[in-house]
């Protein structure tokens, strides 16, 4: 009885030092449960086999052929390495807007040079400051850091300079601005830029996201080149998922500073774009014929949806991207037409997310898919009246 005794002792007291010597379990660190993932846009649906896929601002083109066929004699060699510096690519990109190859870096997409620009110069402590309705990676970005994310005020749907840079402080490190903007479709112009960089710290990066600056013409626009040569604090992000149509193989790249590509090369991964695509890259870059139509696909049918939109009592806001945003008058009426025009086959994106509830934001497709669209939306406007 007395040796039973001391050995149900001897386990409550084993059980009790487990417990009290037990690690915790693993936890990430302060912010990232608090960050709502990213969702891209819907592009399918049980039961629906014909989809047309008007959520992603993806190319109404698609790729370029010669794109396709580098793509495709790149699976020869799958068990190679690519090209860590991503040489080849760079000069091409360098040839192509006249740009020093070396202030060049080349990343898994746009998304990851967002990452990486945080990831070297902000952190605990730190601030990220972007537009009010600004792509929304800026936020999730910053909030993966540890950094906290600020969000300025616009106006009118457009980025203002008066706000942002009363939103700047002493920890303030990067300021985003998309430009165009995603989704509003809004850009900044050349004298907002330049004056926006004037106002800010010199420590604080300018970071110029110009995703679709290939298919803006207007005269008063910059991408951001001319602002990365003349100051130290400014980079220009670019991509190869818009208007080159190589949104699944995730290329982006940036122009930066010779100080500051030194730095995003030192936090980079050493083979951060496949081989694949940067083969694709290269030659879609090079098919200056190719790009030329995409943007004139674009001229043609991005004026036509935005008159249509209006034409039904769904005022766009001004849009010199590949899409629009359609104003439904509240939020309700927003989710309805989604669900309506899913019904259809017809997807879209709900912009609820980036503080825009009452719009649903609409890439410009091919013909078809334009006329599809409004055909469905005449249809949920005569069921739906405002």
């Amino acid at each position: 009885m007395v040796v039973g005794s001391r050995v149900l002792r001897a386990a409550v007291f084993a059980g009790l030092t487990m417990t009290m010597t037990r690690t915790p379990s693993p936890r990430p660190h302060a912010g990232v449960m608090d960050i709502t993932p990213y969702k891209g846009g819907e592009g399918d649906a049980p039961g629906i086999e014909n989809v047309i896929k008007m959520s992603s601002n993806e190319s109404a083109l698609g790729p370029s052929p010669k794109a396709i066929d580098a793509f495709k004699a790149a699976a020869t060699a799958l068990h190679r390495y690519p090209d860590g510096e991503a040489r080849v690519l760079r000069e091409a990109i360098g040839q192509r807007h006249g740009l020093a190859p070396a202030q060049i870096i080349c990343g898994a997409g746009s998304d990851e040079l967002i990452s990486l620009l945080i990831t070297a110069y902000a952190g605990p402590g730190e601030e990220v400051l972007y537009s009010q309705h600004g792509f929304l990676m800026y936020r999730i970005s910053a909030m993966a850091a540890g950094a906290l994310p600020v969000a300025a005020p616009e106006s009118d749907l457009r980025a203002d300079v008066d706000q942002l840079l009363a939103h700047v402080t002493s920890r303030t490190r990067i300021v985003f601005i998309a430009n165009p903007n995603n989704p509003t479709g809004s850009y900044m112009t050349t004298a907002d830029l330049q004056r926006l960089r004037d106002g800010l710290p010199d420590h604080v990066i300018l970071a110029i996201d110009a995703a679709y600056a290939e298919f803006v013409g207007a005269p008063d626009y910059t991408a951001g080149r001319a602002l990365v040569d003349a100051h130290d604090n400014v980079v220009m992000l670019r991509t190869f998922s818009k208007i080159y149509g190589l949104s699944a193989l995730r290329v982006g790249w940036c122009y930066a500073p010779p100080a500051i590509a030194d730095a995003l090369n030192r936090v980079r991964g050493p083979f951060n774009v496949n081989a694949a695509a940067q083969v694709a890259a290269v030659a879609a870059i090079e098919d200056a014929d190719f790009e030329a139509q995409a943007r004139a696909h674009n001229d043609q049918w991005l004026p036509w949806l935005t008159g249509e939109l209006a034409g039904l009592g769904l005022p766009p806001a001004p849009s010199v991207g590949n899409f629009v945003i359609a104003d439904f008058g509240m939020a309700a009426r927003a989710q309805a037409a989604f669900a309506f025009l899913k019904t259809r086959g017809i997807f879209v994106r709900e912009v609820g997310g980036y503080g825009l509830p009452q719009f649903l934001r609409i890439t410009v497709g091919r013909a078809d898919d334009n006329a599809a669209v409004i055909a469905a939306l005449k249809d949920f406007v005569a069921a739906s009246p405002a």
